[in-house]
């Protein structure tokens, strides 16, 4: 039998940024992933840090690359139809985000642990954690044909919301808060320069539509879409007329390129009532989703893991003041985090059609009104920058 302090389950940011806060706080942890490396690094997601997340990211050594590559963002740019405005972030709170993609930052901790020589467990299998709910905790799996049985002070469940770990608290107690939306996101990646400076955010009678970037050579570009839409019916044509159309404002272009990549994702919102039972504490996936809408989903799952990982090193110094008030700090600071992102969801998409059509046109227009006030107001446009760029995570 194998002994550490910490067993983390899922190698994906949450589990891997919460390996390297332990090792620098000289807490020794195993962390099991039951995908391949080359699986973990492969999928495309959030592209978008905010600064509290730089900000973590630098407190452990780990932004190197991303302030040497990463796209430093001072504000975004808001829609209604064709008319187009800018929200500047730094002259209304003297902050900015940083346009830097998940599986870089996924990269960036890998190649870390890599340094370590961290015990990092790939494409296991059978992962079995137990005991949670009692004195002796036990994180059992095999990987590369070998069978491990390791004993922990403490399990971590960053293994996201269809993972193994959130399965071990009861219903009744992860009681999660859900609410589900009419519209999805068709995304793509395409090898084409970005036809604009910082990420654009529209609201067109037919729907949402977001022009990103990943770099100044690939640009990831974003279409609502209905839930049930088939990826298989949207041709690279019919993406790039949609995107033109939704996107138009006078005097400026969209330049199309290669499509390299290409999914629709539905959206939904999910709230565990607890981050924590037993010795279980849940991160990232595992405990909450959000729309992607205000670039939120990376962003706090870092969270959690600077306020988890802070917490464990206390424990592990004798203190178990912060880990007991872990799950009541982080759902607090989420609950936040889902207002915003449920703002900017509903600012920016289009009822879905089984909304009927005189009720649809209302809905449309009063969005139309309300991003027309933002575009007027200081006041609102400092609320969207302050949340953007991210709350303080304490």
């Amino acid at each position: 039998m194998e002994r550490t302090s910490v067993a983390i389950v899922g190698a994906g940011p949450a589990g891997l940024l919460l390996g390297c806060i332990l090792a620098a706080e000289g807490v020794d942890f195993v962390l099991v992933e039951h995908r391949s490396r080359e699986h973990v690094l492969s999928r495309i997601r959030a592209g978008v840090l905010e600064q509290a997340s730089v900000d973590v990211l630098d407190r452990y050594g780990l932004g190197e690359r991303l302030h040497r590559e990463g796209l430093v963002h001072g504000g975004v740019y808001l829609q209604a139809g064709a008319d187009r405005f800018h929200v500047d972030f730094e002259e209304l709170v003297g902050r900015t985000v940083t346009v830097y993609g998940q599986q870089q930052v996924v990269l960036d901790l890998m190649r870390h642990h890599d340094e370590l020589g961290s015990a990092v467990h790939y494409g296991a299998t059978d992962v079995m954690p137990s005991g949670v709910d009692g004195d002796d905790p036990h994180l059992r799996f095999t990987a590369d044909g070998e069978e491990h049985d390791v004993a922990a002070d403490v399990i971590v469940g960053a293994d996201g919301y269809h993972g193994v770990c959130r399965t071990l608290i009861p219903d009744e107690v992860l009681a999660p808060a859900e609410r589900g939306y009419d519209a999805a996101w068709l995304g793509i990646l395409a090898d084409v320069a970005p036809s604009t400076d910082e990420l654009i955010y529209a609201l067109h009678p037919d729907g949402f539509a977001m022009h990103s970037m990943r770099s100044p050579s690939v640009s990831r570009l974003y279409l609502q879409v209905d839930p049930t839409e088939d990826i298989a019916d949207w041709s690279d044509e019919r993406i790039w007329e949609g995107l033109q159309e939704r996107l138009a404002t006078p005097g400026w272009t969209l330049t199309p390129g290669p499509i390299t990549e290409k999914s629709i994702t539905p959206m939904r919102s999910s709230v565990a009532a607890t981050l924590a039972y037993g010795r279980l504490f849940l991160a990232g996936d595992a405990g909450h989703i959000v729309p992607p809408t205000g670039a939120k989903g990376l962003n706090a799952a870092i969270a959690d893991v600077a306020l988890l990982g802070a917490a464990l090193a206390e424990h592990a110094r004798g203190s178990d003041g912060p880990l007991g008030a872990y799950s009541e700090r982080a759902l607090a600071r989420q609950w936040k985090v889902q207002s915003f992102s449920q703002f900017m969801t509903d600012l920016l998409h289009t009822p879905g059609s089984a909304v009927p059509a005189d009720e649809r046109a209302f809905r449309y227009f009063s969005r139309v009104g309300q991003l027309r006030y933002v575009q007027g107001s200081r006041y609102a446009q400092q609320f969207i920058a302050e949340q953007y760029t991210g709350l303080a995570i304490a």
